[in-house]
């Protein structure tokens, strides 16, 4: 007796279809038949949230989760990067399928290869990440950091039709909307970026057996290891609640090192280090090198909640 078909939410937005069709095709190739499940989420356009608009974690999420333990649907794709450090009882993180290139990217609207560095005073750059907007404002103090609302494409435009000189944003979901022409890749040990960028996750029930099988298959061990310790450090750092925070977990001929930075909201003050991640225990590794940027002050910067201009969301 054939299986029924997998039921896959997604969100409406281009980035995310992309994203959960990319995971029924590797799915079909498998001989797993899947439907996809449209779940409308708070980080949607349109949906109601603060004028401020900041990314954080379970805009994009929590809908989704709430109809995976409804029963709804059977498994969620997400970009990992949205998703919290704590997950809802009952639910786990069963597929890291693949990563594409984690760096941040530039887009400005004369082109060119300027990047930040080459912006006038005084330029606009919009941004949607607390992160990115500290990293601004740390490299360019004398620009201007705008609240970017929307999803990619329509970030893009609002550069492309003047409306801004620049917007910074995650290189990956640019490459795969193929939006990316002109984008200028950001130094990830400057821009370090948010945990799990680029990667995609599948989240499925625990106690679903027989979905939790069908997706295994996806599972990239080597990035599973990567960002396991990259959200061990966050978790440690207590950083997925709109926290200045990036960490980025490296691999080179067999060695692993765990690159993590704290910022003030304004800038201001950065904290980073780095630290070995010995590939058979992620967790345990994050953990330590997180314990050493906390050793350096980071709670003090933690702290200090997050802001777009006057807008400040205390911890």
């Amino acid at each position: 007796m054939s299986l029924p078909p997998l039921r896959i939410g997604t969100r409406g937005s281009a980035l995310a279809l992309w994203q959960a069709e990319r995971m029924r095709a590797r799915l079909g190739e498998r001989g797993v038949d899947v439907e996809l499940v449209i779940v409308r989420t708070s980080g949607d356009e349109g949906s109601p949230r603060p004028a401020q608009y900041l990314e954080g974690k379970g805009l994009f999420t929590k809908e989704l989760e709430d109809a995976l333990l409804a029963g709804r649907i059977d498994a969620a794709v997400h970009s990992l990067k949205d998703v919290g450090a704590a997950l809802p009882t009952g639910l786990v993180l069963s597929a890291y399928p693949e990563r594409e290139d984690p760096r941040d990217a530039i887009i400005t609207r004369v082109g060119g290869t300027g990047g930040l560095g080459g912006l006038p005073s005084g330029a606009r750059v919009g941004t949607s990440s607390v992160r990115r907007a500290a990293l601004i404002r740390a490299h360019r103090p004398d620009v201007e950091v705008v609240a970017l609302r929307g999803n990619v494409p329509t970030r893009v435009n609002r550069v492309r039709n003047g409306e801004l000189d620049a917007a910074v944003l995650a290189l990956a979901g640019l490459r795969r909307l193929g939006l990316d022409t002109g984008a200028l890749p950001l130094e990830a040990m400057e821009f370090v970026p948010a945990p799990g960028q680029g990667a995609l996750a599948i989240e499925t029930r625990s106690d679903d057996t027989a979905t939790n099988f069908r997706i295994a298959p996806l599972d990239d061990s080597a990035v599973r290891m990567a960002v396991t310790a990259e959200r061990a450090a966050m978790a440690e750092l207590e950083g997925g609640c709109r926290v200045p925070l990036g960490a980025l977990c490296v691999s080179v001929n067999g060695r692993s090192t765990l690159y993590l930075k704290v910022l003030a909201v304004d800038g201001s003050r950065s904290l980073t280090t780095q630290g070995a991640v010995d590939p058979r225990d992620p967790v345990a590794g994050g953990i330590a090198v997180a314990r050493v940027l906390l050793g350096q002050g980071a709670a003090e910067l933690i702290r200090g909640g997050a802001s777009f201009g006057n807008e400040v969301v205390q911890r």
